[in-house]
């Protein structure tokens, strides 16, 4: 018998050794060669890149930051997928649909319910709500009731719109003589021209109008339609994991609440519509701001505030009236008592760049007393409660607040507190003792409108009067927050 040999046996372990190793490497490659999942690519560059409309109910840069529904809600999903969120405002739903086509885009979201070119495009996920469309026509006309009183009518609508589909589908079953007008972006806005006599009525959502009316006041509800739409977001077609994961966010979103707080803070934007004093806002929109817009822009880049809440700030104060006065001796467009206006070096308050610009720093000390670990945008509420009753009652308020149980760095806990202070049971336990409380929770509502119409209704820059002439810019997104993405 031969004997073994010790070196064939080491050989032999050797080329299993190796045969293991060369399969494993296989193995690996042939992993490594595998396309990465939608969900894996967003995670992999720790970002999700959004498109949407830059409209009052999607997306829109306000005084402090990025503002609508959809930026909200998108924000909530990056930071369930623990990323960045990076939104980018497109001019239509076709370029939208094109993003998302061609990999530009992991999801659009833009009130959209998606029709048979969306779906072209990519997959839609569940439905995540649900929007009232709204019949409207001017104020003071014989108001209609049903879709009866569409037949014959001058109807106008948006062109590539979701209530242009409703339309021709309400045509389609059952009213073949119904016809529209559809207008296109560079076209009036529907509200405008039915506000304006040139039609009958108009289709809108319903929660669009709630912005809408403070820009068109003189627009009213005819009827709702019978059916709601149903508003998803796209995301692209390879892309099944990311789309279960939104729906995965929707459910959770709803059953904690987040998406209740969610709609709640985004309807907040459009809140507290008033038709006399929208009205007047609107005309003096056209009459005092252009003669005041070059210096609430200047001292607001001296402060480095937003002029908008500047000029917020003084149409509450005094509906942009330079002679306005108050009965404890406030004065002037920022309504500034003679002590503030000393305090900010305004020696003639009558003088509207003195008066603006003293505001605007007195604001801009306000902000920087309130404690830093105080995030936006309740930093700037708050600053603006102190800036209508004091520092001191506010404080009184946020010391209320913790006693209470409630958040005393949260506008919405501690606007709660303030109306307590003009109640003895309370303000007999506060270091300033009694305030009209209820002024400054208005006062701050009141400028959140007002803020919230000039943010959204587009009003441009213009140049300066007091500095370097500026070219007029339009809104534009954040480089933090929206950017271009290839």
């Amino acid at each position: 018998m031969r004997p073994k040999l010790p070196g064939r046996r080491l050989r032999h372990r050797c080329s299993r050794a190796q045969l293991l190793a060369a399969a494993a490497t296989v193995l690996l490659l042939a992993a490594c060669a595998q396309p990465q999942s939608a969900l894996q690519r967003i995670r992999a560059r720790g970002e999700l890149r959004v498109v949407t409309l830059n409209a009052a109910t999607s997306y829109y840069l306000g005084a402090q930051g990025p503002q609508g529904f959809e930026y909200r809600l998108a924000n909530a999903f990056a930071r369930q997928l623990q990323v960045r969120l990076v939104m980018q405002p497109l001019p239509d739903a076709a370029a939208m649909r094109a993003a998302l086509a061609n990999g530009r885009a992991d999801l659009a979201a833009a009130q959209i319910s998606p029709d048979a070119q969306w779906l072209l495009a990519g997959l839609a996920t569940e439905t995540y709500d649900q929007i009232a469309q709204l019949v409207v026509q001017g104020r003071g006309r014989l108001h209609a009731h049903d879709l009866s009183a569409l037949r014959q009518a001058n109807v106008v609508v948006r062109d590539d719109s979701p209530q242009l589909d409703l339309l021709r589908s309400i045509r389609h079953d059952g009213m073949p003589d119904l016809s529209w007008v559809a207008l296109r972006a560079n076209q009036p806005d529907p509200l405008q021209v039915v506000t304006d006599g040139d039609a009958d009525y108009a289709v809108i959502d319903a929660n669009e109008f709630d912005f809408a009316r403070h820009l068109y006041p003189d627009a009213t509800v005819a009827f709702t339609l019978p059916d709601a739409r149903p508003l998803k977001w796209m995301v692209p077609a390879d892309a099944l994991d990311l789309a279960q994961a939104v729906n995965g966010f929707f459910v959770s979103a709803k059953a904690s609440g987040e998406f209740a707080r969610i709609t709640r803070d985004a309807g907040l934007e459009a809140h507290g519509f008033d038709y006399e004093d929208a009205i007047r806002f609107q005309a003096d929109i056209s009459t005092r701001l252009p003669q005041l817009q070059a210096m609430f822009e200047e001292a607001a880049q001296s402060t480095g505030l937003d002029w908008r809440l500047l000029a917020a700030v003084g149409y509450q104060e005094s509906k942009w009236q330079t002679q306005a006065s108050s009965a404890d001796g406030a004065r002037g467009i920022m309504m500034l008592t003679s002590d503030t206006a000393s305090t900010v070096g305004v020696r003639d308050r009558s003088d509207q760049w003195q008066n603006i610009l003293g505001g605007a720093k007195y604001l801009a000390q306000v902000i920087d007393t309130i404690p830093n670990r105080i995030a936006e945008p309740d930093r700037t509420w708050l600053a603006l409660a102190a800036y209508n009753v004091g520092y001191g009652h506010l404080e009184d308020a946020r010391v209320l607040a913790q006693m209470r149980g409630k958040d005393p760095d949260s506008w919405n806990d501690v606007r709660a507190q303030l109306p307590l202070l003009a109640q003895e049971q309370w303000y007999s336990r506060a270091r300033r003792g009694y305030a009209r409380g209820w002024e400054p929770a208005r006062f701050v509502e009141q400028v959140r409108q007002y803020l919230a119409v000039l943010e959204w209704s587009g009003t441009g820059t213009v140049a300066r009067v007091h500095g370097p002439a500026a070219v007029p810019v339009a809104l534009a997104p954040s480089a933090t927050d929206a950017r271009r993405f290839n």
